[in-house]
C-alpha cells in the first residue's frame, strides 16, 4: 500500500487530533433527532465523526462538546455514552466468540480446555472474570508446558454470565479456541475492548479539540 492509500485512509480523531486507521477508531453519525450514535461497524450513512477507541477519548468528546463542533450543528449526546459504547463492543465479541463455537472453533469446559491445551491445538484460553485462581492457575500451567516460544493469550474480559448467555451452556468458565477465521475474528474484537477499557472515563485529561475530523 502506498504512502498516499495510507493518508487518504486516516481519519483524525475529533479530541486528539491524532490521525490513525479506521480500525483504532470509533465512527460516530447523527440518529433520529440528532442524536449522536456509534457506528462500530463503519457502516451507517450519513456524515462521520472520529473518536480514538478508549473510554477516556469518548468521554472527553462528551465533556468538552467535541461532537457538535465536529458534526458542526446541535446534536444531543447521551451522558452515559462512554458505557454504551463498552457495551457494544462487549456484545459484538460476546457474538463473536458465538460464532467461533458454531464454526467448531471452541471447547468449553475447564477438562476440555485442558485436554485441548496438552494437545498443542490452541491459540487462545477464556477465563470467566469471576472464576476461581486455582483453575486459571492450573490451566496456564498446562499451556506453558504445552507452549513452544510465545504463549497464546488469556482472555479474561467477561464474566461467567456473560459467557453462558454466549454459548448457551450454564456456569461457563473456562474455554479454549482453537486456530480459524472465526477465532481470529473473536480476538480482534477483544483486543478492541481490551483497549477501550484500558483508559477509563476517571482518567481523562485536559485535551482540548478545535477541529471536525469528519469523514
Amino acid at each position: 500500500m502506498s504512502d498516499r492509500t495510507k493518508l487518504d485512509l486516516e481519519r483524525t480523531c475529533i479530541v486528539t487530533k491524532a490521525k490513525g486507521a479506521p480500525e483504532a477508531m470509533i465512527r460516530f453519525v447523527l440518529g433520529p433527532g440528532a442524536e449522536v450514535v456509534p457506528d462500530l461497524r463503519h457502516k451507517l450513512p450519513g456524515r462521520g465523526v472520529w473518536v480514538t477507541a478508549e473510554a477516556q477519548a469518548v468521554a472527553e468528546a462528551v465533556r468538552r462538546k467535541a461532537f457538535a463542533r465536529g458534526f458542526k450543528a446541535e446534536v444531543k449526546v447521551s451522558a452515559t455514552l462512554p458505557a454504551e459504547v463498552e457495551s457494544l463492543l462487549t456484545q459484538n465479541c460476546l457474538q463473536a466468540l458465538s460464532l467461533a463455537k458454531k464454526a467448531g472453533q471452541l471447547v468449553a469446559g475447564f477438562f476440555k480446555a485442558e485436554t485441548a491445551v496438552r494437545a498443542g491445538r490452541i491459540i487462545a484460553l477464556v477465563h470467566a472474570s469471576d472464576a476461581g485462581p486455582d483453575g486459571i492457575r492450573k490451566l496456564g500451567q498446562a499451556l506453558r508446558a504445552a507452549s513452544c516460544g510465545k504463549m497464546p493469550p488469556e482472555i479474561k474480559l467477561f464474566t461467567s454470565i456473560q459467557l453462558s448467555l454466549a454459548l448457551g451452556g450454564t456456569n461457563m468458565v473456562h474455554a479454549a479456541l482453537t486456530e480459524g477465521a472465526a477465532s481470529e475474528a473473536f480476538l480482534s474484537h477483544c483486543r478492541k475492548l481490551e483497549r477501550y477499557r484500558s483508559t477509563p472515563p476517571s482518567d481523562a485529561g485536559a485535551r482540548e479539540a478545535s477541529d471536525d475530523g469528519a469523514i
